[in-house]
């Protein structure tokens, strides 16, 4: 057993041969040791790195190693110092049984370069057993007329022990009549007999008690004890006789049974049933002789009952008594036979396998050294000469170190990926005859070196994912094979570094680097991404690591998850899409094209047109595929003037997307818009990014020229203004010309506190001017506009009197101007009150004819009180109507209490905006 810890380079073996000499030449002798047994774990035995030479600080290095042929690993060297000490406590009775010298056979083997020594360590016998005997009495008959100086042998004690630890001497108690005889067999074991040396009296003492002692020679001597019981019998005449008192004979071993050894011939004198004798085995006789063995009591024929191994002992010793009938007094004679056992070719050579490096490293170089074997065979001559020799075509050979040692060493380069093991059968043939021979059988692994890069079982994958997968959906699974073994073949997959529309690609996708699998990390939509490539790599887990990769296409497959989009005609509002038609449309014109768009692809974005409701549905007709709208006939007077057509836009995916549109088409009498020919508009992304950007350059041009018009119609009027600033017959754009009235004194004389306010009894749409004084009347202006007023941002007000009607407007004032024609006419200076009260200027209301539009202006004297606070509750409604007054001030502009009044509540001088000409026309009395 060895101990140390194997390193990975410490399992490679490397040893060069040049010749079986050289190796021979490597052997450095035998070196023996004596030890007794029973030593406890641990105990010293010797110190073999000084004994052997060898530096301690390289045993490691070397491998150095211990190999015996026992089962069990009895000794053990520490590595760290070079000693040998015991690694299992010793029993040498269990090794060696009664062997006197018992040997326990190492060898040492040392590598870097290769020393072998054999080492025997002789186990030294302690005595640790005492004798014992196999009964507990010994029962004798002996005839009272016997004569001193018979013997009769007694049952030997055993002792497990040998040499002089074994049963040393017997011990007979003290008596009168018997003595003690020691002898020693061929095997040095001693057994007593008991000597008559005194007549016996049967009617003096019938019987005798004596003690048997076997004492061994060890140290502290142990001892056993057994009693003898001898019963003095009457006296007979005559014994029986051998004819020889020792027979030797010799038997081949493995005798079948009943195989006849030898025949005894007792006689004796007597007559009758005197005469007649009777073979048994003697007491002493060993047990195992009784197992092997078996007399014929009648005939005295020995005959083979078991089967008997020269190999367990070449040499039996049988003992035999014989004796007469002549009653229960007759007395036994003793002989002794013994058999010597041939040996015969009957064990066939053993092969012992007693080291073994496997698994071996597949680099190991030529001539590493794989196993030590060592080969016996029991039996003996040239029955134990035994040759060894591999059966099989293998990288390996067998080398003779010493007499039945061999080693088992390299040829040829090993590849585990080619062979991952050998079962190496050894055959070892005997020189017996007939020869017998024993095939081993080696089973070694080539252990594995990372001299394999994974490879994948495809350079390229293509898989298809269909878009909108969940996340976490598995993608795809990739499979890498490694020839390598164990941590050499485990793989971790990785996805290599990569980017996918800019975006590290280890965002789109994971592996699962244990077993391949590609799962996604996102939904995929194929609107943004078609298809997108991975590099995934597999690195075993060798030293120094390999790895391989391979490529992975992913590609998207699109689904049916876009709703078709109508680009034109776009519905107003969110609701219907309006259009014109003229009423002298032909058959077959285009009246309009349905634009859609599917974002998706191939069947999923092929659209179809359908017409799922019409006002006429004889009307029109819809293109299935180019959504082209067509009239069938003629518009007839009879047809409704608002076609309603619902459109439905369908892709063909599955299951199929819809979008509808409502198309509202208003037939009109003439229409000045040009229907745009809009059959030739381009279908693809491209050309509509292009026309988009056609039409917005064109919207701007126009923007531009209105804007540009604009301002020259803008100076154009200011211009007019400023010429006809003197003059209020003409129209003006965006001010009010009012006349010029000299009342500045009147105003500032008089209290007067002007309103603007609303009154509830007014129609809804006039404004009421009121004001607190001595006279207190209320004027109203009403607001007009022109016939474009829908479309004008300016409105204009126009005073009005609710006291009179509309008709009952004054054409002549005697204390005031009188307005004629188109020539204004200036007023009465008088600014006395009551003229002040009585003097206005009226308005006509809006007639319809713009060039017939009167302007009047009433005066009052004295105008309410409160006027300003009036004017500011007011200011919110009027505010929108007024603008600034940028001309000069004229007419009640220059009355500064009036002016101030305005001022304060509502800016400026604010002016009626219009945006229509209009004639300030003074109406005739």
């Amino acid at each position: 057993m060895m101990t140390g810890k194997r390193s990975w380079a410490g399992t490679r073996q490397v040893l060069c041969f040049i010749a079986v000499s050289c190796f021979a030449n490597l052997i450095s002798g035998q070196i023996r040791y004596r030890i007794p047994e029973e030593l406890k774990h641990g105990a010293f035995v010797a110190n073999i790195a000084d004994d052997l030479g060898l530096n301690v600080s390289k045993l490691t290095a070397r491998r150095l190693r211990i190999v015996s042929g026992a089962s069990t690993q009895y000794l053990e060297v520490n590595l760290g110092n070079g000693i040998l000490f015991v690694n299992e406590k010793i029993d040498r009775e269990q090794l060696c049984g009664l062997i006197l010298t018992c040997f326990l056979h190492l060898e040492v083997v040392i590598e870097n370069p290769l020393e072998l020594y054999r080492i025997e360590v002789e186990i030294l016998d302690i005595n640790d057993n005492s004798p014992t005997f196999l009964r507990k009495d010994i029962f004798l008959d002996i005839i009272e007329s016997a004569l001193p100086g018979i013997r009769f042998p007694l049952e030997s004690a055993h002792d497990p022990d040998v040499g002089t630890n074994s049963v040393h001497i017997y011990r007979l108690s003290p008596n009168d009549h018997f003595i003690l005889d020691v002898e020693t067999r061929s095997d040095r074991s001693k057994f007593a007999e008991l000597v008559l040396d005194k007549m016996l009296d049967r009617e003096q003492q019938q019987i005798h008690h004596l003690v048997l002692t076997a004492v061994d020679g060890g140290v502290p001597k142990r001892s056993g004890s057994i009693l003898i019981t001898v019963n003095v019998l009457d006296a007979n005449d005559n014994l029986p006789v051998f004819e020889q008192t020792i027979y030797k004979v010799s038997l081949e071993e493995n005798a079948p049974k009943g195989a006849l050894v030898l025949t005894l011939n007792a006689s004796d004198l007597d007559e009758g049933s005197n005469s007649e004798i009777e073979y048994s085995f003697s007491s002493h006789t060993p047990p195992r002789v009784r197992e092997l063995f078996n007399v014929d009591s009648h005939t005295g024929e020995i005959r083979v009952k078991s089967t008997i191994d020269h190999e367990e002992m070449n040499t039996y010793e049988i003992y035999i008594q014989a004796k007469d009938k002549g009653g229960p007094y007759a007395i036994p004679v003793h002989c002794k036979i013994l058999v010597d056992i041939i040996d015969v070719n009957d064990n066939a050579p053993e092969v012992i396998l007693t080291s073994l490096s496997s698994p071996v490293m597949e680099d190991a170089m030529i001539g590493t050294v794989i196993a030590l074997i060592s080969v016996t065979d029991l039996d003996s001559g040239e029955n134990g000469q035994i040759n060894c020799e591999i059966t099989q075509e293998v990288p390996f050979r067998l080398q003779s170190s010493f007499k039945n040692y061999y080693t088992l060493v390299t040829t040829a380069p090993l590849d585990r990926e080619r062979v991952p093991e050998y079962n190496i059968t050894i055959m070892a043939i005997d020189s017996g005859y007939p020869s017998l021979s024993t095939n081993k059988s080696i089973f070694l692994k080539v252990s594995d070196v990372n001299d394999n890069a994974p490879r994948f079982s495809k350079s390229s994958y293509t898989v298809y994912v269909t878009e909108n997968n969940a996340p976490g959906a598995t993608v795809c699974f990739v499979t890498a094979l490694d020839p390598d073994s164990n941590q050499n073949a485990y793989l971790s997959y990785s996805i290599m570094d990569s980017t996918i529309h800019g975006l590290p690609s280890k965002t789109y996708v994971s592996i699962n680097s244990d077993n391949g699998n590609v799962y996604a990390l996102r939904s995929f939509d194929y609107e943004q991404l078609t298809d997108f490539q991975i590099q995934i790599q597999a690195q075993d887990a060798g030293f120094p690591p390999l790895s391989g990769s391979t490529k992975v296409n992913v590609i998207i497959l699109d689904q049916n998850d876009n709703v078709p989009v109508i680009v034109s005609p776009k519905p107003r509002n969110g609701s219907v899409a309006r259009h014109k038609l003229s009423q002298s449309l032909h058959p077959g014109q285009l009246v309009i094209k349905v634009i859609a768009t599917d974002a998706d692809s191939g069947q999923n974005a092929k659209l179809s047109y359908l017409l799922l409701r019409a006002t006429d549905p004889t009307l029109f007709n819809l293109a299935l595929h180019t959504g082209e709208i067509r009239t069938t006939r003629r518009l007839g007077d009879r047809d409704v003037p608002k076609q309603t057509l619902l459109i439905l836009v369908k892709d063909n995916g599955q299951p199929p997307l819809s979008a509808t549109v409502t198309i509202v088409f208003s037939i009109m009498e003439n229409i000045t818009d040009i229907l745009p020919e809009i059959s030739n508009l381009p279908e693809n992304a491209e050309q509509n990014s292009a026309l988009l950007f056609y039409i917005i350059i064109t919207l701007g041009c126009i923007s531009l020229v209105f804007i540009v018009a604009i301002i020259i119609v803008a100076t154009i009027k200011c211009h007019q203004y400023r010429n006809n600033a003197h003059n209020c017959n003409t129209a003006v754009g965006n001010c009010c010309c009012i006349q010029h009235l000299n009342s500045a004194d009147i105003l500032q004389t008089s209290k007067t506190n002007p309103q603007v306010t609303t009154n509830p009894k007014a129609p809804p749409d006039f404004l009421e001017v009121g004001g607190s004084g001595t006279v207190s009347q209320a004027y109203y202006y009403k607001v007009c506009l022109t016939p474009e007023s829908a479309k004008s941002d300016f409105t204009f007000l126009k005073p009005y009197s609710p006291g009179k009607p509309d008709g009952e407007t004054s054409t002549s004032d005697p204390d005031g101007v009188e307005w004629k024609g188109y020539s204004p006419k200036r007023l009465n200076t008088d600014v006395s009150t009551a003229n002040f009260n009585s003097k206005v200027i009226k308005f006509r209301k809006w007639n319809g004819d713009l060039s017939s539009q009167v302007f009047q202006l009433e005066e009052a004297a004295h105008l309410p009180e409160g006027f300003k606070e009036r004017v500011k509750k007011s200011k919110e409604r009027t505010s929108a109507f007024f603008c600034r007054h940028t001309a000069a001030d004229r007419g009640i502009w220059s009355n500064p209490p009036l002016k101030d009044a305005l001022q304060d509540n509502m800016g400026w001088g604010y002016i009626l905006r219009i945006n229509a000409k209009w004639n300030l026309i003074p109406e005739g009395s």
